[in-house]
């Protein structure tokens, strides 16, 4: 008997078949990811969208072209930020500000890819990208700081200002704002490429470094003191009552390192300090020359009494807080010399009379006013060598305040009444003792037509400020002016009287050339309120000489000209 045959066996072909079945299915994945990459790997992932523009399934051209087409007019438009009502702009360029347009669709998946994972997102989507934003963060922080300097506000910080009344009052805390600079930023960049509607700015509130309660403790525990009585101060010889009326409006409370701190104004201070001394008869006086008994005598100087003002704020604020006999502080003062001591003034040598002039005028109780009052603002004048004198400083201006009347000028050719008529008297008689002393004439200016009661040619107008009588002394010596009126009455006439004294250095001869140039006056017919008739006059030019000799010599050193233009003065009839 045989034995049974075994069966085939079909291991080997069973593996065959399974690996034929495995390659088929990597040949179709491959086939599938092949077409994947193809078909589906250069998209951009569905549903995706850039500042609310849709790319998604987007070849990467595409959505380039859909972006530049959507957000790149937009982007070059600035940005609108409102705050209180008021808009602001940040312009895009001037900030550094740019959209990347292609690594934006980088970012968002554009491109091909062998990731099965990318495959599988631009089937199924993802979720929305931001955009690329180039900037310079330099750029940006500048704008940004301009735009906080129009918005900020600093906090007020609180003062306590006192008075010469004894008295304070207060300067109420409060608060300020600021742009937030950190916030503002990300704002930007979160809305930019696209931001349709204003923004509104982030602001902080910044708060003053004393509160109300800070101030409520200063007032209680200094200001209320600091004015309830005075300081004595303790020098050597004589204490001194310093009021609060004297210190008060130098002194304040202001903040410093977080506090509110009592402080001098040390100039301020210096000048209420002066103003005491002057009071208390204790400020040095400046030597000068005056005229005593008709001969001019040296006044001496007086010293006076001197405090540090910085060293009278040191001591004195310790105490402002203290009551009673604790108001009072130790200060040394000193001496104060004057300024012009009574060696200068000897040293002037005024001592004799080098020049007068005398001119007259008719009655008017005007001119004795006005003329009186400019003659004692010049009356003891001293001016030392070199110094100039200004008529219209010396006396100023002519106003009802200053002591003066309304009187008769000249006025464009006419007479016209205004403050301070006849005035001019007083500057041709100081002008023709000027020079006649010798003295630099600098500016004069003759009336407009001649008035015969004064020298032709040697006269001098004035009007403030613009017309002014100047003269220098250029002699080595110092020249005292003495000016006064004998006023006039109803039946005589008014004297106007300046003389110089000094020592003489001059001999002055003056002369004068024949008159020429002659002109004919007009006629006006004046139909105002204000008319003032007056018969015409002829004009004229002139002029005069002033010839320098040394004192007891003949020899002529020089010869100065001046000349003066006389206008017509025209007829005036009042109608």
């Amino acid at each position: 008997m045989s034995a049974p045959e075994e069966p085939p066996d079909d291991t080997g072909r069973d593996r065959h078949g399974v690996q034929l079945a495995l390659l088929g299915v990597f040949v179709l994945l491959g086939g599938l990811y092949l077409a994947g990459y193809f078909l589906l790997g250069g998209r951009v992932p569905t549903g995706i969208s850039v500042a609310g523009v849709d790319i998604g399934g987007m070849t990467p051209a595409a959505a380039e072209n859909e972006l530049r087409r959507e957000l790149l007019p937009s982007a070059d438009d600035p940005l609108r930020l409102t705050y209180a009502g008021e808009t602001y702009q940040i312009d895009p360029e001037e900030a550094g500000l740019s959209f990347d347009v292609a690594s934006t669709v980088t970012q968002a998946g554009g491109g091909r890819s062998w990731d099965p994972r990318r495959m599988v997102q631009v089937v199924l989507g993802d979720d929305d990208v931001d955009p690329i934003i180039t900037v310079d963060e330099e750029a940006l922080s500048a704008r940004i700081a301009e735009l906080a300097e129009q918005v900020d506000v600093d906090p007020v910080e609180p003062a306590i200002i006192f008075s010469d009344n004894a008295s304070f009052s207060e300067i109420a805390p409060a608060a300020g704002v600021a742009v937030d600079v950190t916030a503002t930023e990300e704002l930007v960049l979160d809305n930019y490429p696209r931001s349709d509607a204003p923004l509104e700015l982030p602001t902080r509130t910044t708060q003053p470094q004393v509160d109300r309660a800070g101030v409520r403790a200063a007032i209680t525990g200094f200001a209320r003191p600091a004015v309830s009585a005075p300081v004595r101060l303790l020098r050597p010889g004589r204490d001194i009552i310093l009021r609060v009326g004297t210190y008060g409006p130098a002194l304040r409370m202001q903040v410093v390192d977080g506090e509110l701190t009592p402080i001098f104004d040390v100039d301020l201070l210096g000048e209420r300090l002066t103003k005491l001394t002057e009071r208390l008869g204790a400020q040095p006086r400046n030597a000068t020359v005056a005229l005593r008994g008709g001969r001019p005598v040296v006044v001496p100087d007086r010293r006076g009494l001197s405090f540090d003002p910085a060293e009278i704020a040191d001591a004195v604020l310790p105490v402002l807080d203290q009551s009673g006999a604790k108001r009072q502080a130790e200060v040394s003062g000193s001496t104060a010399r004057a300024d012009f001591t009574t060696a200068d003034a000897r040293r002037l040598r005024i001592r004799e009379q080098v020049s007068s002039f005398v001119t007259y005028y008719p009655h008017e109780e005007y001119r004795n006013i006005n003329q009186g009052r400019a003659a004692e603002l010049i009356n003891g004048t001293v001016l030392e060598p070199g110094e100039l004198f200004s008529f219209n400083g010396t006396v100023g201006e002519r106003t009802r305040a200053n002591g003066f009347t309304v009187g008769f000028i000249i006025s464009n050719g006419v007479f016209a009444q205004d403050l301070g008529g006849g005035v001019s008297q007083v500057a041709t008689t100081t002008f023709n003792a000027a020079f006649f002393a010798g003295l630099k004439d600098v500016e004069h200016k003759p009336h407009s037509f001649y008035i015969d009661r004064y020298p032709v040619g040697r006269e001098a107008t004035v009007a403030w400020p613009d017309v002014d009588l100047r003269f220098r002394n250029t002699t080595p010596y110092g020249v005292l002016i003495e000016a006064w009126v004998v006023p006039s009455t109803p039946p005589t006439s008014g004297e106007m009287h300046v003389r110089m004294w000094s020592t003489k250095y001059w001999d002055i001869e003056a002369g004068e050339s024949t008159r020429y140039n002659f002109s004919s006056p007009g006629i006006r017919y004046d139909s105002s309120d204000t008319c003032v008739p007056q018969s015409g006059l002829s004009g004229f030019d002139i002029d005069v000489y002033r010839y320098f000799r040394r004192v007891d010599s003949s020899e002529l050193v020089r010869r100065e000209t001046m000349h003066a233009d006389y206008l017509p003065a025209d007829t005036v009839i009042c109608t």
